[in-house]
């Protein structure tokens, strides 16, 4: 020990000063609250890099699962369907419109897909499924159109090239419609036929539906014996499936939705009916599923989704898909309701039922297919056309009567006398068509193209003709009233009840429903 440490300091006066106390933590612990300080700084630093360096990553991450989404546009005809009008709460319903492309586009999509010689061909809408999300968000309705339905396609425009596809000469199948530069041409086609607005689309290919399936953990599904989908000329999916519920997944799940050779009758609305069952499954797979939670499982299902779907401009993006899968989860199940298009047969393939407008129009009026929707009797109407409506006197209206029905003669002179009606309302350019009777059960308002939407709604609502009962057509060159059966005598029209059930021929499903089981053709059991 020093002399110092001993007797003290000694001070530059001479005197000395006591020597220090020494911690018994000893030096080092003296120094800790400014190395402490020294420490917390790089911490602070590190951790900074750190956090910055993960948002980047994760930044470049939600930055490559947007690239991943393939973009086109949503319409490519040249006519637009009016917006639905916001109810009373300033809600409107999204109406999303689900296409399953057979595109053999790549080596997987094409071995999946099967027939080798069609690689690289034209693809085909062969799933077309319209999403009507109510505008408060408590039910759901789900509408598939069968792939062989004849149906008028109307021009499109490809977005790439600018090719122009003419309007279809009569009716073709409406899985053309991908084939005439994309899915903004099936979009155009299906609100042609339903008049009904499309907010989205979402397509997906068959890689598509095997990773997703994969990503879920598999999807249940039922038949009620065992079926093997091949016949002796080798035409089927190759199902083959034990009697009783099986969870599939990858190929197999694929398999399922294209199965009709085995199921029911081995038609294409058989394959709907199996492809609303998956779908159904699916969904409530997709809220029970805890395996979801998993992140790992979350971050392929992610990946894989982006990967799989060509999307709108309104839905580019992971936020926005997100944000579409927050409104569908706020349905349960017990109020989706998946239905298939009314349908008759032409032949070998199928043409829309007047049941299949009823369908349409309870859509347009945003109207629940499981029957739980209560709506207040005489609620007034509200549509706004998207183009406006002529002043009364410029509008052009033919009058013809169809108030013919099956055990009653036409009406004598309805077509003049609602005519001489429209006259003294101001429409000075009615005109009478006394040339032949019709047979129409309600009156009805039909209007070519969308430029004369509003002049049709004008013409009805001076009528107190509801606008459920305002029809696009190309079956009329101009704004064209038809006094049906309801309105064979008086000069003011009574609106019938609406009937707001849905037709039995849609043959509805309910979400919440997991005891459905598809009918299996003996001839394709073993």
């Amino acid at each position: 020990m020093t002399r110092n440490a001993v007797r003290g300091t000694l001070r530059d006066d001479g005197r000395s000063e006591p020597p220090p106390v020494e911690d018994p933590a000893g030096p080092d612990d003296r120094d800790r609250p400014r190395r402490g300080r020294r420490l917390l700084k790089w911490s602070a630093a590190v951790l900074a890099l750190l956090i910055a360096g993960s948002a980047t990553a994760g930044y470049l991450y939600y930055r490559q699962l947007n690239g991943n989404i393939d973009k086109q546009p949503l319409n490519l005809g040249d006519n637009k369907v009016a917006e639905p009008t916001p109810n009373a709460a300033g809600q409107t319903p999204l109406n999303i419109l689900l296409i399953g492309s057979d595109a053999r586009d790549t080596k997987e999509n094409q071995q999946l897909g099967g027939a080798r010689e069609t690689f690289g061909s034209t693809p085909l809408a062969d799933v077309q499924m319209l999403v009507h999300l109510s505008a408060d968000r408590t039910n759901m309705s789900v509408i598939s159109m069968p792939r062989d339905t004849l149906v008028k396609i109307p021009k499109c425009t490809d977005p790439d090239d600018g090719k122009v596809y003419p309007a279809s000469e009569g009716r073709v199948m409406t899985n053309q419609s991908l084939g005439r530069g994309g899915p903004g041409c099936t979009v155009a086609t299906w609100q042609e036929l339903t008049g009904i607005h499309i907010d989205h689309f979402l397509m997906v290919d068959f890689a598509g539906v095997v990773s997703m399936a994969d990503a879920v953990g598999g999807v249940p599904v039922c038949v009620d014996a065992n079926i093997h989908s091949r016949n002796s000329m080798g035409q089927g999916s190759g199902l083959r499936l034990e009697k009783g519920t099986t969870y599939v997944k990858g190929e197999q799940a694929l398999q399922w939705l294209r199965t009709r050779y085995g199921f029911e009758g081995g038609t294409d609305l058989a394959r709907a009916k199996a492809q609303h069952m998956y779908m159904t499954s699916l969904m409530r797979q997709l809220r029970e599923n805890a395996t979801l939670s998993s992140p790992n499982k979350l971050r392929r299902l992610a990946e894989r989704a982006t990967e799989a779907l060509t999307v709108d401009p309104g839905l580019d993006t992971v936020k926005k898909l997100y944000d579409l899968s927050g409104e569908l989860r706020k349905v349960k199940p017990e109020r989706i309701t998946m239905t298939t298009m009314p349908n008759r047969f032409v032949g070998a393939r199928v043409e829309p039922t007047e049941d299949a407008e009823k369908l349409f129009r309870l859509v347009r009026e945003d109207i629940a297919l499981d029957g739980r929707d209560v709506k207040p009797s005489g609620r007034p109407e509200q549509v706004v056309p998207s183009d406006p409506a002529a002043p009364d006197a410029e509008i052009a209206v033919q009058v013809r009567n169809g108030t013919r029905t099956e055990t009653e003669g036409a009406a004598p002179g309805r077509a003049s006398t609602v005519r001489a009606l429209l006259e003294d309302k101001g429409f000075t350019s009615a005109t009478a068509d006394t040339t032949s009777a019709l047979s129409e059960q309600s009156t009805v308002v039909r209007y070519p193209s969308a430029d004369l939407e509003g002049d049709a709604h004008r013409v009805a609502e001076a009528l107190g003709i509801p606008a459920s009962a305002v029809q696009r057509s190309t079956d009329v060159s101009g704004v064209t009233l038809v006094v049906g059966a309801d309105w064979r005598e008086g000069r003011t029209y009574q609106a019938p009840e609406q009937d707001t059930a849905p037709p039995e021929s849609a043959e509805p499903l309910n979400g919440a429903d997991d005891t459905a089981c598809m009918h299996v053709d003996p001839a394709f059991s073993w």
